[in-house]
């Protein structure tokens, strides 16, 4: 069965004629071209397919697209503004931070959201904040060292 739904990503809105039963990462990518957010495990178990709801990181996979609708979404796609990288997403290409980039877009949403709330963290919290977005390629090292080096210069 099909429904219309009404999306805020990226600061735009969007109305969709879609399956009610389709998560929220199946809208992003298939309905609205949004293919930054990154299809993993469908589990909920790696984390490439988060987002941010309403500034908190959520697993788009996880959740019914509508279930979201008057929340604000943001991608990956997003997170720059004006043509500028986020100061995160410079971090991560300034320190080597990227290899296959498959993690990478959750993995940068997750640490906006908690470097959002936690401006000058440690290299232990920085890991535990981390700890839901699998990298099989970086061994997390840069990864930390990219969030890190953002936290200094806020």
């Amino acid at each position: 069965m099909k429904h219309i739904i009404r999306l805020h990503v990226n600061g735009e809105e969007f109305e969709i004629f879609t399956e009610v039963n389709k998560t929220l990462l199946e809208v992003l990518r298939e309905d609205l071209g949004f293919t930054g957010t990154k299809r993993g495990c469908d589990l909920g178990a790696c984390g490439a397919c988060t987002v941010l709801i309403d500034g908190k990181p959520q697993l788009s996979c996880l959740t019914l697209a509508t279930a979201v609708q008057g929340k604000k979404i943001i991608t990956i796609e997003g997170l720059a503004q004006k043509g500028e990288l986020h100061p995160l997403q410079r971090a991560f290409i300034e320190k080597g931070a990227i290899q296959c980039g498959f993690c990478t877009p959750g993995m940068i949403l997750t640490a906006k959201a908690f470097l959002d709330e936690h401006p000058h963290p440690t290299e232990g919290e920085t890991k535990k904040a981390i700890s839901g977005n699998l990298c099989r390629c970086t061994g997390y090292v840069k990864i930390v060292e990219a969030i890190l080096s953002v936290s200094e210069n806020q």
